[in-house]
C-alpha cells in the first residue's frame, strides 16, 4: 500500500496532478468554466484511480486564483507569463498555487510533480525552466520551510 501515515496516496495525488496539468492546458487554450473543464477529464481520473477530489481544488484554485498566480509569477519568470510555453505555463500556475495555497504539501514535493509533469508532457528542456522558477519562488515563498531544508 502506498499510502502515508495522514492517509494520502502519494501515487494517486501524481495522478491528480498529471490530469490537473491536462486539464488546465486544456482551458487556457480553449477557455470555459471549472465545471465544464472538471467535467471533461473527471470521467478520465475515475479509471486511472487518482485523488478526484484533490484534481478538483487544483483546477477550480487555478482558475479562481489566476491574477494572484499570474501576478505572483511575474517576478520569476523571464518574459510575461501568456508568453510562456502553454504546458510550463500550466504547471507553473498548479505549482503556484499549490506553494501559496497549499502549505500542507512539502515545497520539495510540488517542485518534483511540475518537473515530472513537465517531463512527461512539454518540451525536452522544459522541466529545466520550470525547475529554475519555481526553486526562486519557493525560496521567496516559502522562506522558513526553504531555509530549513537547506540546512
Amino acid at each position: 500500500m502506498n499510502r502515508r501515515r495522514d492517509g494520502i496516496d502519494p501515487v494517486h495525488r501524481s495522478r491528480a496532478r498529471r490530469r490537473a496539468l491536462q486539464a488546465i492546458y486544456a482551458w487556457q487554450m480553449s477557455g470555459g468554466t471549472a465545471e465544464q473543464v472538471i467535467a471533461q477529464f473527471a470521467h478520465e481520473q475515475a479509471h486511472e484511480i487518482a485523488d478526484l477530489v484533490y484534481f478538483e481544488d487544483l483546477v477550480r484554485g487555478v482558475m479562481q486564483h489566476r491574477a494572484d498566480i499570474d501576478g505572483a509569477l511575474a517576478g520569476f519568470v523571464d518574459r510575461g507569463v501568456e508568453e510562456v510555453d502553454p504546458i510550463e505555463r500550466a504547471a507553473l500556475r498548479i505549482a503556484t498555487y499549490e506553494l501559496r495555497h497549499r502549505p500542507d504539501v512539502p515545497y520539495r514535493v510540488v517542485i518534483n510533480e511540475a518537473i515530472d509533469t513537465t517531463k512527461r508532457f512539454g518540451s525536452e528542456h522544459g522541466h529545466t525552466y520550470v525547475n529554475g522558477v519555481l526553486d526562486h519562488a519557493a525560496a521567496a515563498w516559502r522562506t522558513a520551510e526553504f531555509d530549513a531544508a537547506r540546512k
